[in-house]
């Protein structure tokens, strides 16, 4: 192989590159009308409500923190396998947060671990569940729409690995970002996402209070005046989390694509299980009736929970300039983390778990070379 595979990548049409240079052409390229056509654009997609559009998916995560008004001491709960944006942005402000244990082969949370947390710390009262859908897959919804009832708290769903995934409630399917039974949802349009803006996120609500409050900590505080154009009040101390104009008209175009890289990621999952069903060393991903996945990434597990031969893995692929990643390391493992933890599955699943390259352009002949030499290394 001539070139690198990388475990993702974008893809950009030249309608894409067409749609941007119009408006780079145009006088406005900040935030102007292509902002709350995107915002619509997403809103038809997913089903919800409200829409707002922002810098990134950490910054996603931290609007619908403020918009919830997590204070000092609230008590949030959160997965231990995780990227490091949601941990970051509750650190912040101040948040008590908790790691709950997850399933060892998917990285899920634990729905389970999450009542365990609350019995064995005496919590009463939560702030928000944090759940993170990771690589695409959105099991246990159902689960977590429980436990919003039993504790009365909110849910945050990080779903960055999740636009397009679906999940089932009471034999009918909705949108992750529906926010049929979360209270918000938030996205990623990094450039290895399921659609990309160049960089930015996406939250979505079915709250007008809080789609308010999220939109106002985007920019500042603002509130523009009705009547004067050159006149605005400062309601609240917020951020500059805004997207250009020319990032939204790239969104656009890309979410008009998204059944196509949709349909991609699941042709190329149905032919890496095929290919690996009959290698006795790994397992491949679960599939549920209760679900569809956006198969952000694709995890295969070690039976044998050793780093060492992970490592081998990543670097025998390495060397056949095959790039696999690893997601996540658990969140206590990091320097920023505050306090002792250990999760038994969430452990295991660090030791165990690689992502092999998934996207839209991965070519059939590009496919067969990676499944040769993951089948290379398991029969040697």
């Amino acid at each position: 192989m001539k070139r690198i595979i990388p475990y993702g990548r974008q893809f950009i049409s030249k309608d894409d590159i067409k749609n941007v240079s119009k408006i780079l052409r145009q006088d406005i390229i900040t935030s102007g009308s292509k902002v709350p056509e995107f915002e619509k654009e997403i809103q038809k997609y997913l089903k919800c409500k409200y829409s707002t559009v922002c810098n990134s998916g950490t910054s996603a995560i931290f609007l619908s923190l403020l918009s919830i008004g997590v204070k000092k001491n609230d008590v949030i709960i959160m997965p231990a396998i995780n990227f490091i944006a949601a941990y970051n942005v509750s650190k912040i402000l101040g948040a008590k947060i908790y790691l709950a244990d997850v399933n060892k082969f998917n990285g899920q949370m634990s729905p389970e671990d999450v009542i365990n947390i609350c019995k064995k710390f005496k919590i009463k009262k939560i702030k928000a569940l944090i759940v993170m859908y990771n690589s695409g897959y959105p099991s246990n919804s159902d689960k977590f729409y429980k436990l919003k009832k039993k504790y009365k708290c909110f849910i945050i769903e990080d779903a960055c690995h999740a636009l397009g995934a679906e999940y089932k409630f009471k034999k009918k399917f909705f949108k992750i970002g529906s926010c049929k039974h979360a209270d918000i949802s938030t996205f990623s349009l990094h450039p290895l996402k399921t659609i990309t803006s160049g960089e930015g996120g996406i939250v979505t609500t079915n709250s007008k209070i809080l789609d308010d409050k999220i939109k106002k900590f985007r920019s500042l505080g603002i509130k523009k005046s009705k009547f004067k154009h050159w006149d605005y009040d400062v309601e609240l101390t917020g951020f500059n989390f805004r997207l250009t104009d020319f990032q939204c008209s790239l969104g656009i175009s890309q979410l008009k694509k998204i059944k196509l890289f949709l349909n991609k990621r699941k042709q190329i999952v149905k032919k890496y299980n095929l290919s690996f069903k009959k290698l006795m060393q790994i397992c491949t991903p679960e599939t549920y009736k209760s679900y569809i996945s956006s198969n952000h990434l694709y995890l295969i597990n070690l039976k044998k929970y050793d780093i060492k031969i992970k490592e081998n893995f990543i670097k025998h692929m390495m060397k056949y300039k095959i790039i696999t990643q690893q997601h996540y390391k658990p969140l206590y493992k990091f320097k920023n983390f505050s306090g002792k933890y250990i999760s038994k599955n969430a452990e295991i699943y660090y030791k165990s778990t690689i992502s092999l390259p998934i996207f839209y352009q991965l070519s059939s002949k590009e496919q067969n070379y990676i499944i040769n030499k993951v089948n290379s290394f398991f029969k040697n």
